[in-house]
């Protein structure tokens, strides 16, 4: 290292062209030290690696950026076992269908005095419309099982028997205990027990994504480690369909930050999660485009609004249309293709 700006060590430019030649040979076999210092690409270095990144882009899932339409709930909005509450749910997940949507995504918490049950709920989705559900997070699940009394192995396969199709791997933030007691925003499971629930719901049929949230008190080693244990996982259970990374707070990670991320995850993925999404709602549309052509090749959700209860979820107001995926894909010259949540063709 040759030196710190803000307390991060800049890599020499010297060894990340090492790095970078060594990386064109074998992506996906560097040491830890290896994908650390690409992370301090900067300059033509950097553009080096997104160059890099996007050839395996290529090679992986080809020319089409991919997207999916779908609709998000929140959980404490839509729950209530009465008539009146499920009346409302069922017409919330119609007319997501209705505008096209093949994914309802629901995360959040049941609220504890609730009349209302994970798996009724997700059988009163289901029921409504031909929908995949992805949703319940690894807290929720845990929280899911707590409340019947279940096993977790239990409540999984009876949730999968309910019409549950995938789950969000979000609440990883950084997959390192000492990190996660000093991230703001309350306390996150242990790494342990993420890593548990993630791989038994892969066991239980349910694919899920894959996630980290960046540029907080972590270093890049610490994000490599996290990177690496997602590989991990995946050797183990094939479970994940995608990774997403997004910053802690867009003021937080600098863009430089945010494409040597993706690249970096793109070159230490590859072969095990193919699909890596540029995440629009938390950095913008138009640096999301910009991450399609350094490593990424999916641009998420529409998140569609609806008419009914357009505030029913925590990004209402923050919508995709097919003009703005027409617009992003014909400044790359590259295809659209809607997709389902496991990447089939919709």
């Amino acid at each position: 290292m040759d030196g710190s700006v803000a307390g991060v060590e800049i890599p020499d430019a010297g060894r990340v062209r090492e790095w970078l030649a060594e990386a064109a040979r074998n992506p996906a076999s560097l040491p830890d030290e290896g994908y650390t210092a690409l992370l301090g690409s900067d300059g033509p270095d950097l553009e080096n690696l997104c160059r890099l990144a996007d050839s395996l882009r290529r090679q992986a899932v080809g020319e089409p950026v991919t997207y999916v339409v779908n609709r998000n709930l929140d959980t404490a909005v839509v729950a209530g076992s009465g008539r009146a509450a499920r009346e409302r749910l069922a017409a919330l997940v119609t007319e997501a269908h209705d505008l096209g949507a093949t994914e309802i995504c629901m995360q959040g918490p049941l609220p504890a005095d609730t009349d209302d049950d994970y798996l009724a709920l997700i059988a009163a989705i289901t029921e409504a419309a031909p929908l995949h559900l992805h949703a319940l997070r690894p807290e929720e699940l845990l929280d899911g099982a707590a409340r019947r009394g279940m096993p977790l192995d239990e409540f999984l396969a009876a949730a999968a028997a309910a019409g549950l199709g995938s789950v969000p791997g979000t609440g990883a933030r950084i997959l390192d205990d000492e990190v996660r007691a000093r991230l703001k925003g309350g306390p996150d499971l242990p790494v342990s027990s993420w890593v548990e629930v993630i791989e038994t719901a892969h066991r239980a049929g349910l694919t899920s994504t894959s996630t980290i949230v960046y540029g907080h008190v972590e270093t890049p080693a610490q994000q490599v480690a996290h990177l690496r244990l997602l590989a991990e996982i995946q050797d183990r259970t094939g479970g994940f369909t995608e990774f997403i990374a997004m910053p802690y707070a867009p003021a937080d990670a600098s863009w430089r930050q945010t494409r040597a991320m993706h690249a970096v995850a793109r070159l230490m993925l590859h072969g095990r999660i193919a699909n890596i999404q540029a995440a629009w709602p938390k950095i913008g549309l138009d640096a999301a485009a910009a991450l399609l052509d350094g490593g990424a090749n999916d641009l998420g959700g529409l998140l569609l609004d609806g008419r009914l209860a357009p505030d029913a979820h925590a990004e209402a107001g923050r919508t995709l249309t097919l003009a703005d995926v027409d617009r992003v894909t014909r400044n790359l010259g590259r295809p659209r293709r809607q997709r389902t949540t496991r990447y089939g063709d919709a």
